[in-house]
């Protein structure tokens, strides 16, 4: 079957991911008239919610169209037939369902639950089909007919805006992804794999060993999206695939961001590069881990101190003042509430207490130019090449070369400086070990692609950045979360603001042996409030 081909577009709608500090957030472009869908009739003057009566009578109408196989008229029932009459009718055309048996729930006020019971037929083989949805019935703005507000998700809720349904011969052979140890992955025993699970047999299900099954699917609006499997109607066989994942490092990293809305971490092998886990928690759904471009908060110390050391700006035991204010053309910046100045510190002291003013000052020294944060995140940190090639897509950071007072916040990451916490869990594993090693999921020699490459730190440089995120573990902003964790560990804390928004990013990175984690938590707050007790639950199962 040719992926390419789309089988039904939603009209000409699609999702668009936006970047920046709302990453993983839908825009949507309507094309909703605000009226009564595609029946005719007179206007009415009725106006406010809908009554339960109205309720009762459109779903009935709505499900006996959709049952009956007539989209035209299940459409009509909506508040956008345009976009709602071109899935209906992928329902019962390329998904090939049949035998359509809705049965209604309780209804609460004006949105009404739903189970769908059907069978799934193609080139002779059948599969029942049984899933939960849910629709809400509105008032039309220009008719004042009750009718079902129209989304995807209605039909099956895991459609979003432009996808449709298609059965028929897999895109590409299931796989069995394997951790290190070869223990069986599944996206029902570690659900924020799911997406990345089915990522990994999209590009490499050709390449395990298998053949293709016949399935029911969700095929993206985003063609390079790989298909979400619903039902399969004949099994192919499953091609090995063995990964770079740690089975124990990733049930905790699961376990962890679930006990924190809007959260993301990952989990990378210092020595080798490799990912041992990789976990979201998000409404949206959205792999913010690998694929986030938000500012880092003051993670990106590490970054911007490495450059300050490299530069002989000054070093870890040499002056780095933490005075109250720091003024950069024009524009003030200050510290976080409650945090002493002291203008003996030193870079160690202003870095394990996260003296923004410190860092601040410090960029406006020689031989420090607008682009020194900038060659030193991508020549020193691979960072900003849009070149790693982890097995699945990823962002790999963007750390541009400003002037003004974008160029001081983002040496305290704020401005425009962009990361994801796969970058930041890579930027940990540079300082400790010195080398760049680009973090993977799949061996390289599977497929031959080269991974990207930097030069990395001197061992000078590298030794003074893994002392200081050792003393920020021990005694500075990390210490409370980093406490009763063994072996030799590390760490540095992040808030990120975000325009508009009240509460900060949280954002925490560290490392804990030959383990390095990152993870950011969305209006969080501080970073060890949030990110900071997600990171140390992954690094107590990774050490």
């Amino acid at each position: 079957m040719d992926k390419g081909v789309k089988a039904a577009v939603i009209g000409g709608v699609f999702a668009v991911m936006v970047g920046g500090a709302g990453y993983g957030t839908y825009n949507i472009v309507s094309a909703l008239s605000g009226g009564g869908g595609g029946a005719s009739g007179p206007l009415a003057s009725k106006s406010g919610p809908p009554s339960s009566d109205e309720v009762e009578e459109t779903t009935r109408k709505f499900f006996a169209a959709w049952e009956k196989g007539d989209a035209a008229t299940a459409a009509s029932y909506t508040n956008n037939s345009a976009e709602a009459t071109p899935l209906l009718t992928a329902y019962g055309g390329e998904a090939h369902i049949s035998d359509v048996r809705i049965t209604p729930g309780g209804a609460g006020g004006t949105t009404a639950p739903f189970t769908v019971k059907a069978t799934v037929t193609y080139d002779g083989k059948s599969r029942p089909l049984t899933y939960k949805s849910e629709l809400t019935v509105v008032r039309g703005k220009t008719s004042g007919r009750a009718l079902v507000d129209w989304r995807p998700s209605v039909v099956h809720p895991g459609l979003r805006q432009g996808d449709t349904l298609v059965t028929g011969e897999s895109a590409s052979p299931q796989i069995e992804a394997v951790d290190r140890d070869g223990t069986v992955l599944t996206k029902e025993k570690y659900p924020s794999l799911g997406p990345i699970l089915d990522a990994l047999r999209d590009k490499y299900g050709d390449k395990a060993g298998g053949t293709p099954g016949v399935e029911l699917v969700i095929r993206h609006a985003d063609e390079a999206a790989a298909d979400t499997p619903l039902l399969t109607l004949a099994e192919g066989k499953a091609g090995k695939l063995e990964t770079t994942f740690s089975a124990d490092v990733q049930a905790a990293a699961e376990k962890a961001v679930q006990q924190y809305a809007e959260s993301s971490v990952v989990a990378v092998k210092p020595s080798t590069g490799e990912v041992l886990a990789v976990a979201n928690h998000r409404e949206d759904g959205f792999n913010a881990a690998f694929e986030g471009r938000v500012a880092p908060g003051s993670t990106m110390k590490i970054i911007t101190a490495a450059m300050l050391i490299d530069n002989g700006v000054t070093s870890m035991n040499d002056p780095a003042p933490c005075p109250p204010t720091a003024v950069w053309q024009g524009q003030t910046f200050k510290n976080l509430t409650g945090m002493e100045p002291n203008e003996n510190a030193t870079l160690a002291n202003s870095f394990l207490r996260s003296c923004n003013t410190a860092f601040i000052k410090l960029i406006d020294e020689k031989p420090l130019t607008d682009a020194s944060l900038t060659q030193e995140a991508e020549q020193r940190f691979g960072l900003g090449r849009d070149n790693w090639k982890t097995g699945i897509t990823s962002v790999d950071g963007s750390v541009p070369t400003v002037t003004g007072p974008d160029r001081a916040a983002g040496a305290i990451g704020q401005g425009q400086v962009q990361m994801n916490p796969l970058n930041m869990a890579s930027v940990t594993a540079t300082a400790i070990t010195g080398t760049f090693r680009q973090p993977y999921l799949v061996s390289p020699d599977l497929d031959g692609r080269e991974l990207a490459q930097a030069k990395g730190l001197s061992a000078s440089t590298a030794a003074q950045l893994k002392q200081m995120m050792r003393l920020t573990a021990t005694q500075g902003t990390a210490a409370g979360v980093m406490a009763g964790l063994g072996g030799d560990i590390g760490a540095k804390t992040g808030s990120a603001e975000v325009d508009g928004v009240a509460k900060s990013n949280s954002w925490f990175t560290g490392f804990r042996g030959d383990t390095a984690a990152a993870a950011m938590t969305e209006q969080g707050g501080r970073g060890g409030e949030a990110a900071g007790p997600i990171v140390a639950a992954v690094l107590r199962a990774g050490g």
